[in-house]
């Protein structure tokens, strides 16, 4: 049973486990990390490496700073800690390796990178022994929760893993999505269709091991009052990937110019379909009225939602993304695809717009009632939106329910 009251907490000393960290996609892994140590857990992060490139957040930065990235370690470092493991635990190891090779036979991927999952594994061994590690929590059901399996199968500590989708649920199979969660003390997803497709590859006996905690906001952006007037544009914020679903966007802007409406819209962040995106809204005669900023800090996400009519997402695949609670926060409503975890939270004609994936005309009906919808009706559906945030997603919250999963895991017969 979890504790009952702060004073029956036990200080839990846990590592957090990702495969890039931090990145600046990964505020809502930050705000976890900073939930569970304000309860006063000590958390280890360690990341497989870095994201690479400028980071543009000071709060990012600090984690930066804060963070080990296995693979970047000087050579000797890494060579030593492997070494020593190879040494000390050579059953460990083999029985190690034994698993590596039974993750890579169930895998797409080659022989060399699950070795490599090994070696990372030999040295973090070492590295949570020194830390006096507990308990290990794993983001994403990719090569890090490889590693964490393969640590615990060498006799270091228990692990769990959070599953955002959709990346995991496109490739159980390969990712070995159910001998992870048969010995993981519990799998966490962030939305219930996450729990769902998960429940769909793991062992019926392991069921009862799947709980939703949902990713959280920020106070930064639920403590701001909404802008009294909105704006005549809408923001897109993410990734500029296939998955994402932009090219839509274009098209709905493109049919909308036919009805004789001109919308701005910003597409916040950068990525692989950047030149794509930008030859295909000149070639829709749209490029005037669209704008990619590239990669901004939390705070211009803010003041970019802020500034706009609604928040507007047209993607073909998602978990359930941070920056649909982020738009409620700050009173904006949203118009989004009907896929995945979004229904959770966006509910049509209550506090957004929801349309099909993939129908670039039923996209551009939606932003033309958000477009016609009065201040007063973006006013209440930002409102009612807003509520949905702050009893879903608040953060205090789903920490207790993660605080209480890992205080089982470490010490599954603690009682109250």
């Amino acid at each position: 049973m979890p504790p009952s009251s702060a004073s029956q907490r036990a200080t839990l000393r846990l590592a957090y486990l990702t495969n890039r960290y931090p990145a600046v996609s990964h505020t809502f892994i930050r705000r976890e990390i900073l939930e569970l140590e304000r309860r006063g857990h000590h958390v280890e992060r360690v990341a497989i490496r870095s994201a690479g490139g400028t980071l543009v957040d000071a709060a990012d930065q600090r984690e930066q700073e804060l963070t080990l990235h296995v693979v970047e370690l000087p050579r000797l470092q890494l060579a030593a800690g492997v070494l020593r493991t190879l040494v000390t635990a050579p059953l460990a190891a083999l029985r190690g390796l034994a698993q590596a090779r039974a993750l890579h036979r169930a895998s797409d991927r080659g022989w060399l990178r699950h070795l490599a999952y090994w070696i990372e594994a030999l040295f973090l061994l070492q590295h949570f022994a020194r830390e006096r590690v507990q308990h290990v929590h794993v983001h994403f059901g990719t090569n890090p929760a490889a590693v964490a399996l393969l640590v615990r199968t060498m006799g270091g500590p228990s692990y769990s893993v959070t599953l955002h989708g959709p990346d995991e649920f496109d490739a159980p199979g390969p990712l070995a999505l159910s001998a992870k969660v048969a010995e993981a003390s519990f799998a966490v997803t962030i939305s219930d269709f996450g729990a769902a497709q998960l429940k769909r590859w793991a062992r019926l006996e392991d069921w009862s091991k799947v709980h939703v905690v949902r990713c959280t906001v920020g106070e930064a952006f639920l403590a701001l009052e909404a802008p009294r007037t909105p704006g005549e544009g809408f923001v897109c914020v993410g990734r500029l990937s296939a998955q994402k679903g932009h090219f839509v966007l274009v098209e709905a802007l493109r049919i909308l110019r036919e009805r004789g409406l001109t919308p701005r819209l910003v597409f916040a962040g950068d990525g692989e379909l950047r030149g794509e995106l930008e030859r295909a809204a000149a070639a829709a005669s749209v490029a005037g009225q669209i704008e990619i900023s590239g990669w901004i800090d939390e705070h211009q996400v803010r003041e970019r939602i802020r500034a706009a009519r609604a928040l507007v997402l047209a993607s073909f695949a998602e978990g359930l993304p941070m920056v649909v609670m982020e738009a409620f926060a700050v009173g904006r409503p949203v118009v989004a695809t009907r896929i995945a975890g979004l229904p959770e939270l966006v509910e049509d004609g209550v506090n957004g717009w929801l349309v099909t994936a993939g129908r670039a005309d039923l996209m551009a009906d939606a932003l033309e009632r958000c477009l016609r919808a009065t201040p007063d009706e973006l006013a209440l559906f930002a409102a009612r939106g807003k509520a949905a945030v702050r009893e879903q997603h608040e953060t205090q919250t789903e920490g207790a329910k993660l605080e209480a999963l890992l205080t089982r895991a470490v010490a599954p017969s603690r009682t109250d």
